[in-house]
């Protein structure tokens, strides 16, 4: 059974990982197998070998096709390319509680009716509504007044795009989040006085389950405002973890308790565990009751009830699923009188959680959830004796932590080094106190159980601050090679050997590999660059034999998330990059220094330059100075020359921040980058004044995105580029970039690049025979991604 669970799991992940759905013509190939595991053992051992392989095919088999089964159900249900951005009318219903946001709030929508004639629109999507009175310093945990609600019945207007987002190495993949949560469009409401609430509240269960949580976590921003922690035991009440502000997020990384923050395994079994011993203690007193149902059964039952609960309101994540299930299959062997391993429990909920949601194997939270329970009934299961709670707490808490690093370091490239003593006073703290108060004040009209559970939440945040705060107090790490993540787990297992066997130390061999091989680096004159994905903006990595350099960090996207935090920091962590030998900010503006705060709170910089007022940033430790032309320095045979702005424009307050861009040329061995900024035509034609034998390049990131103020015929015969690359978010408002620019390209025979529809472009300047390139959309193409913006995917589009 355990290993049939594994196999099924097994092949829903191998379908998550294939770039095209596979033809059901592939299913002809499994009824031999099926034939044969179903077929009698009466006919000797080798009949009984071949059954039991054609079983551990089928297995595989069957969990393969029930994801691409119910991956081609969820895919056939989009939104037509030629009806995004168009106004669209829809009747539906709001599905999800309202997320307050900086410029609004967004919400999940069930489609009910069309109204617009001819207009096709998936069935659930996500929509947000803008435009309202939102300060700049807009904390979610405040109380915010919504102008939806979950379980309302709307006629709305709206603009619809299909699920889009960066993709870069070590990235986020937002395109396969949404369609684990089946939101197959994404949009906002347009102003129209035919938007009308046509129905107060739509009773079913999804929604009354989302109510519930609105109401509750309305209750707790009353209670709570002005608390700094309120948004952190909102998280533990209802699982909505979106109000956490990043430097409380930073904390619980480093110090490896990010779990705790929100709705876990332990908490959802800590409260059915105090309600099995509630009702287990009343219920024995009664005979008549214990008559009618023996007593450990209706506490079961009870507990099961309240873990039920809890997991809904909590959001039903993997990790309370898990919980939720392991708890039910131990109380159907209760009922029955049965004692079932703990790898058969683990394995049937495993099994019920992937039949239930394929795209699950997707999730960290999934393998960390599992893995977690895993090590746990390896480290302490099978032992002879029961030793002392505190060692067993002791030896479980180690074999956790343990037990996880490999999978941290595949998923995240870091794990937390005070894990261990943090856990040690969070776990206890959080589940039998924090947990407890907090939802009695949630669900009872009492605000003193709410008030004592922030107090103690601050007590523990001045510890796991304290802890953060320490030099040593994360392991961060490059990316390790994915076959070097089961050489590890078979070290852990080993290393988690019962007391007694011999050279368990042996173990640590096996995570050599994780921690020794880094990522290659270019050979002294060769470089590789990376044009990030970031959206509309601009981040871009140059590495050289042993110095790094990065250009630009990306747009903010709002007060809690922006591309340095998301998708540069990441990037590099994951490459093996410690520090940064230098850091290029090209000029002030927000798609070009929005990730500039999160990269100098987590990567070590020797130097910055910029065009931007010292006065105006905050540049942390980093040495600042300005960059002007004439600056030059050479890196491990690879040259780097700024070519603009002069000081001259530091004086003149009439010339534009776009005008004033660091414009930087490198120069390998084997060819050569020129990084323009934001420029427009009047730098480009002072620079083919003055130094028109220096803008030839083999690789050209557009001057302005591809805008129409830039890329002047002249300058393109200047720089005669054989590859150009526009860094350009999806459908952005600015149209970047214009047709007239990218036609203007296109004849001078350049091979043309966008981020938006290529994502991460990878370029390794290496070998005498050219510039080679490779698109991360393409090199790491999955099924859900969109086929129409892939279908344009080639260089001569």
């Amino acid at each position: 059974m355990t290993l049939l669970a594994l196999l099924f799991v097994g092949g829903a992940w191998v379908l998550q990982q294939m770039p095209f759905l596979p033809s059901f013509y592939w299913l002809l190939p499994c009824i031999i197998p099926a034939g044969f595991a179903f077929y009698g053992s009466r006919h000797g051992h080798v009949y009984l070998v071949i059954q039991h392989a054609s079983l551990i095919v089928l297995a595989f088999a069957t969990g393969l096709f029930w994801a691409a089964i119910s991956a081609q159900i969820r895919l056939s249900d989009a939104l037509p390319p030629e009806w995004e951005g168009q106004d669209i009318q829809l009747v539906g219903v709001v599905a999800s509680m309202p997320e307050p946001q900086e410029r609004g709030e967004r919400f999940e929508f069930d489609v009910e009716q069309i109204i617009t004639k001819g207009a096709v629109v998936p069935r659930h999507i996500s929509l947000a509504q803008y435009g309202q009175d939102f300060s700049a310093k807009f904390q979610p945990q405040q109380t915010v007044a919504t102008t939806f609600h979950a379980g309302e019945r709307w006629q709305l207007t709206v603009r619809l795009k299909r699920p889009y987002g960066t993709a870069n190495p070590h990235g986020f993949d937002f395109e396969a989040w949404a369609l684990e949560r089946n939101i197959r469009a994404t949009g906002y409401i347009r102003k129209d006085v035919q938007n009308r609430r046509i129905e107060a509240f739509v009773v079913r269960p999804g929604y009354l389950v989302e109510a519930a949580r609105e109401k509750i976590r309305q209750r707790m921003a009353t209670v709570l405002a002005g608390k700094q922690y309120a948004s952190v035991l909102q998280a533990l009440a209802i699982g909505d973890d979106s109000a956490i502000v990043q430097d409380d997020w930073q904390v619980f990384l480093r110090t490896g308790t990010n779990h705790l923050m929100s709705i876990s395994g332990l908490h959802i079994t800590m409260l059915a565990g105090l309600m099995f011993g509630l009702v287990y203690a009343l219920w024995r007193r009664s005979e008549t009751l214990t008559l009618w149902l023996p007593a450990r059964k209706a506490a079961t039952l009870a507990g099961l009830i309240v873990a039920t609960l809890y997991a809904l309101i909590a959001g039903f994540s993997v990790p309370s699923q898990r919980t939720l299930y392991m708890l039910a299959v131990f109380a159907l062997a209760l009922w029955s009188g049965r004692q079932i391993a703990m790898s058969r429990v683990l394995a049937c909920a495993l099994l019920i959680v992937v039949i239930l949601d394929p795209w699950a194997v997707l999730a960290p939270g999934f393998w960390l959830s599992f893995g977690a329970v895993a090590v746990i009934a390896y480290a302490v299961g099978g032992r002879i004796g029961r030793p002392h709670w505190l060692r067993e707490a002791v030896h479980t808490q180690w074999a956790v932590s343990l037990g996880l690093v490999p999978l941290l370091l595949v998923l995240f490239q870091q794990v937390s080094v005070v894990s261990p003593l943090a856990n040690a006073l969070a776990i206890p703290l959080i589940s039998l106190v924090i947990v407890p108060l907090t939802l009695l004040g949630a669900l009872l009209p009492l605000d003193w159980p709410l008030q004592l559970a922030h107090m103690v939440m601050t007590i523990c945040m001045q510890f796991l601050q304290w802890l953060a705060s320490m030099p040593l107090s994360t392991w961060q790490q490059q990316a390790p090679p994915g076959w070097t993540l089961p050489v590890a787990m078979l070290g852990v297992l080993w290393l988690l050997l019962p007391k007694g066997f011999p050279m368990r130390w042996l173990g640590l061999v096996a995570f050599m590999p994780m921690f020794l091989l880094e990522p290659p680096r270019p050979e002294p004159g060769a470089m590789k660059v990376t044009v990030l994905d970031v959206g509309q903006g601009l981040a871009v990595v140059v590495q050289t034999a042993t110095h790094t350099l990065l250009y630009d960090a990306g747009p903010r996207y709002s007060s809690q998330s922006d591309s340095g935090s998301r998708i540069v920091v990441p990037y590099l962590r994951g490459e093996g990059i410690p520090q940064l030998d230098g850091f290029i900010l090209s000029h002030d503006d927000i798609d070009h220094t929005g990730g500039m705060s999160s990269i100098l709170a987590q990567m070590p910089i020797k130097w910055l330059a910029s065009s931007l007022p010292e006065n105006t940033y905050n540049f942390g430790t980093a040495r600042h100075m300005p960059c002007y032309t004439g600056q030059s320095w050479l890196w491990d045979g690879v040259r780097f020359d700024m070519l603009s702005p002069d000081f001259a424009s530091y004086q003149d307050a009439d010339i534009k921040d776009n005008n004033r861009s660091c414009v930087l040329r490198v120069t390998s061995r084997y060819g050569n980058l020129l990084l323009t900024g934001d420029i427009e035509r009047v730098i480009e034609e002072k620079l083919l004044a003055t130094m028109p034998e220096q803008l030839a390049a083999n690789v050209l990131v557009a001057p302005h995105h591809g805008s129409k103020t830039s890329s002047s015929p002249d300058f393109i015969d200047a720089v005669k580029p054989g590859i150009t690359i526009f860094t350009v978010g999806y459908r952005n408002r600015f149209g970047h970039p214009k047709p007239l620019v990218v036609d203007r390209y296109s004849q001078a025979g350049s091979q043309l690049y966008r981020s938006d529809q290529d994502g991460a472009l990878l370029l390794d300047f290496s070998s005498s025979d050219g510039v080679a390139l490779r698109r991360w959309r393409g090199q790491e193409h999955r099924y859900w991604q969109d086929a129409t913006r892939l279908a344009e995917n080639s260089p001569a589009r």
